[in-house]
This record gives structure tokens, C-alpha cells and sequence, in this order.
């Protein structure tokens, strides 16, 4: 079994056109998380997934590997099902799917996500983190997550869930955007249809739940931060000059 960190990585954004190449400070956004990942001591190999010659000519120009996938892909999970054929994985390999727009994402996180497969039964598995900012609670771009006794997920929304009624104290935690998958599993993912609760929340994990399978939820102490609009940039940037500090 190997563990393969691919991370995909698109020119075209409403909101951010270009964002890979977006400069924080002396590199681009990609390299960042690129290097930073490729720090992880039990990843087996990084590959960045991209359907832009722009984005995969500026990888190998600071030395990463780039793998040129098909435009035709609408969501993250799909371009990295088509990286599993590309590199001839095997079904019990790891795929990693760290997101492209999070430059400080930290190894820990990585191994914190390889830690969901310590069970052999596995074949999916995500990331929370304790929810710390009230103002985080109802805001729906703030991903939610329950889990069970067993550590598996039981539903992710954009609501804040659980609904406290009786003003329990109670820990809430908020989805980390990054995924671990079997290349079997990852496959199947890729071939199932779009769910109901999927459409209905823009979440394509609950395409999982609701056919069935599980998915197991790590907690993480790490924060990250991923970019959306220019704006956040400076904010990277003065969180990357603090850790030099």
C-alpha cells in the first residue's frame, strides 16, 4: 500500500481566475502547498492534477511533478479518479486529496489523514476540527460535521448541526476539505450519481453517505486557511511571516 498525495488544481475560478499561480510572497500559491505537503516523511509521491498547461508548466519549472488530466472534469474527485489510471495505481493504494487553494496546510494534517487508515476496513476518510469562532457557527461556507461513537461520519451540512435545543455545552466541528481514498473506492465515488442532499448542500461527500458507505473523521489541531478571493492573500502572507517569527 502507498499513500499518493494529488492535488488538484484548476486555472479557471469565478471568483479567483488563476488562483494557483496567485503570488504569496516570493512563489505561487501552488508551489506552497506542493512543498509544503511534499515535507510529509510517509508520503510515497505529490502530484499536482491540473487541465492547464499554464499551471502544470509552472510545477515542473520548481521542480514538482504535474499530471495534465482531461477539461472535462466538474469536480476535484473526478480529475483525481482519471490520476489512478494515469499512474497505474494498485486498489489498496492511498490517494490523498489535499486542495490546491490552502497554502498552509501543514504535515501534520497529512498525517493526521493517514491516521484514518491505522483501520484496515477504511476506504474513505476526512479531517474536523473544533469549531473556536462563534461567527463560524452560522456561516454556511463553514463546512459542519457529526460523527458517531465509531469515528464515522453521520452528516455534513452548512447549517450548524447538532441543533442545540437545551443550550448543552456541546463541541462543534467544522469540516477540514481534505480526503483520504482507496483507488478502488475512489473510483466508485467518481461512477455513482449525483445525490439529492448532495445538490441540495453543494457538498459532493454526502453523495457517500447517502449511498450507503462510510466515512471516517479525524480530528485535527491544525488550522488552515483556504483562499477564495485576492483579498485573503495578504492575510497567507502575514500568517506565513508569523511562522518564521
Amino acid at each position: 500500500m502507498r499513500f499518493i498525495a494529488i492535488i488538484p488544481a484548476r486555472y479557471a475560478s469565478s471568483r479567483f481566475p488563476g488562483k494557483p499561480l496567485a503570488r504569496i510572497n516570493e512563489k505561487c500559491m501552488i508551489q506552497w502547498v506542493y512543498e509544503r505537503v511534499k515535507k510529509n516523511p510517509h508520503l510515497n509521491d505529490v502530484y499536482v492534477a491540473t487541465d492547464d498547461k499554464r499551471i502544470s508548466s509552472v510545477v515542473e519549472r520548481f521542480g514538482g511533478k504535474a499530471l495534465l488530466t482531461s477539461p472535462n472534469h466538474t469536480c476535484g474527485t473526478d480529475r483525481l479518479a482519471e490520476c489512478v489510471s494515469m499512474l497505474g495505481l494498485q486498489d489498496e493504494d492511498i490517494i490523498l486529496n489535499i486542495q490546491g487553494d490552502e497554502p498552509l496546510v501543514c504535515s501534520e494534517m497529512v498525517d493526521d489523514l493517514i491516521g484514518c487508515f491505522d483501520d484496515p476496513s477504511v476506504y474513505m476518510g476526512t479531517l474536523k476540527k473544533t469549531i473556536e469562532l462563534e461567527e463560524e457557527l452560522d456561516n454556511p461556507n463553514v463546512v459542519k460535521v457529526i460523527s458517531n461513537v465509531y469515528n464515522d461520519a453521520i452528516y455534513f451540512s452548512r447549517f450548524c448541526i447538532p441543533y442545540n435545543r437545551d443550550g448543552a455545552n456541546i463541541k462543534y466541528y467544522k469540516h477540514i476539505g481534505m480526503y483520504g481514498y482507496t483507488a478502488k473506492f475512489l473510483i466508485e465515488f467518481s461512477n455513482m450519481k449525483k445525490t439529492q442532499t448532495e445538490l441540495s448542500e453543494s457538498l459532493e461527500q454526502l453523495r457517500v453517505l447517502e449511498n450507503g458507505f462510510k466515512i471516517r473523521v479525524k480530528e485535527t489541531k491544525c488550522q488552515t486557511i483556504g483562499v477564495d478571493t485576492p483579498e485573503q492573500i495578504r492575510m497567507v502572507e502575514k500568517l506565513l511571516e508569523e511562522e518564521d517569527v
